[in-house]
């Protein structure tokens, strides 16, 4: 009695359970499946009946539109063209075997997380910025379980930081689709002496078979990091940087005088910024005086690039304001060109001074602990006050 139940028992279960003698095959076989925004991913399926009977397979969309589907016999194949977010949710390929049935569902999860990162400020100086915001735009889903920030210090996490807040705001979009602009802050430890040359903003998203990974740098200017008094002197004409750089070398001789007496070398090569603004805009001059086959190119401007009108000739490269009045209030940051071949930089930092009363005000800087001297610059276009090796030099302590 007992050995009969015991051979009845698979066939009463077989008998409950749909698609029993066929097997239905899906690829990719996982529950859930991330796709980007604007990319194309194809679903296929196939069944095989134990039996012989002919088998009949078909996609079907439970809550969403399904794509373009294409059935024959004993298989179907579904394809997502150009994913949209409106794209998400669940697909079903259902199965015959005669009056034997099969299923297979699939969460179609569709992600928008493009390389788009700012940061705020631009670059960091120790002992003055204290906090760093990073900003990623046109990113979905936004979740804090999907979608992390974080400050790394090489391909860690910076010890001591702590978050300040998080924020998240709906992008504009001409688009149905809702896109997020997330901003995470936090409050930076002591850096240390010597400080890290750079940190990353790193922003991943984490959905089920995918962990995607985007980062930004963040430049920590050297040497710049013990404030003295400033000395105001008056110019003539515009104040251009003057490195001395021993521990760099080049194989191009700048336009210099004559070396010192008992001095055969010459001079590294290096890119120098001159101010040539006209009344009321703000024009800048990146040249390298090294000889031929040298030539430098504008890298970073407070706000990005195209905001700006550049112009490179080889040696010599312009970067203007445009239409832009620089006697009204601009953003805080970092002008810096380079210079190729040999990857030296030459930099200027600008602050805004008194917005109400359209002046403006900066330094020259160099990185790495070079020459650093500040421009104040007077309200209505004046020449400016010299402040030799200071920094930092800011409103607050140069007055117009």
């Amino acid at each position: 009695m007992e050995q009969g139940l015991a051979l009845l028992l698979p066939l009463f279960l077989g008998l409950l359970q749909p698609g029993h003698g066929g097997r239905l095959e899906v690829e990719p076989p996982e529950p859930e499946v991330a796709v980007a925004v604007g990319e194309s991913r194809q679903f296929a399926c196939r069944l095989a009946c134990a039996d012989g009977q002919v088998a009949s397979v078909q996609w079907r969309g439970l809550d969403t539109s399904l794509g373009s589907v294409k059935s024959g016999t004993g298989s179907s194949v579904l394809w997502v063209h150009n994913a949209s977010l409106s794209a998400a949710g669940t697909r079903m390929c259902v199965g015959y075997c005669g009056k034997r049935s099969f299923h297979h569902t699939v969460n179609l999860l569709v992600f928008a997380f493009p390389d788009q990162l700012t940061v705020s400020p631009e670059s960091l100086v120790p002992g003055r910025d204290r906090e760093v915001a990073c900003t990623a735009h046109n990113v979905s889903p936004a979740r804090p379980d999907v979608f992390s920030m974080s400050l790394l210090l090489g391909d860690q996490e910076l010890e001591g930081v702590q978050t300040l807040d998080r924020d998240v705001m709906e992008e504009p979009q001409e688009d149905e689709d809702p896109l997020f602009q997330v901003t995470e802050r936090w409050l930076l430890p002591p850096l240390g002496i010597p400080a890290p040359p750079t940190l990353h903003c790193q922003v991943t998203m984490s959905l089920p078979g995918l962990n995607r990974s985007h980062r930004q740098s963040i430049p920590v200017l050297q040497g710049l990091t013990s404030p003295e008094p400033c000395v105001t002197t008056s110019l003539e004409s515009p104040i251009t940087t003057s490195p001395e750089t021993p521990e760099q070398t080049s194989t191009h001789s700048p336009r210099s005088p004559d070396p010192e007496p008992g001095n055969s070398s010459t001079r590294p090569c290096h890119p120098e910024i001159h101010q040539v603004s006209a009344l009321g805009t703000l024009e800048l001059l990146c040249e390298a005086a090294c000889g031929p086959g040298v030539a430098v190119h504008w890298t970073q401007a407070p706000g990005g690039l195209a905001a700006y009108k550049t112009r490179e000739a080889g040696a010599q490269a312009w970067l203007t304001s445009g239409s832009t009045l620089w006697t009204e209030c601009h953003p805080e940051g970092w002008f810096q060109c380079r210079l190729d071949p040999g990857g030296q930089m030459a930099n200027l930092y600008l602050v805004p001074e008194i917005c109400e009363s359209g002046g403006w005000g900066g330094h020259w800087g160099r990185l790495g602990g070079r020459e650093t001297s500040c421009l104040d610059f007077k309200p209505g276009g004046t020449l400016p006050a010299y402040v030799p090796s200071c920094l930092p030099c800011f409103p607050n302590t140069v007055k117009s």
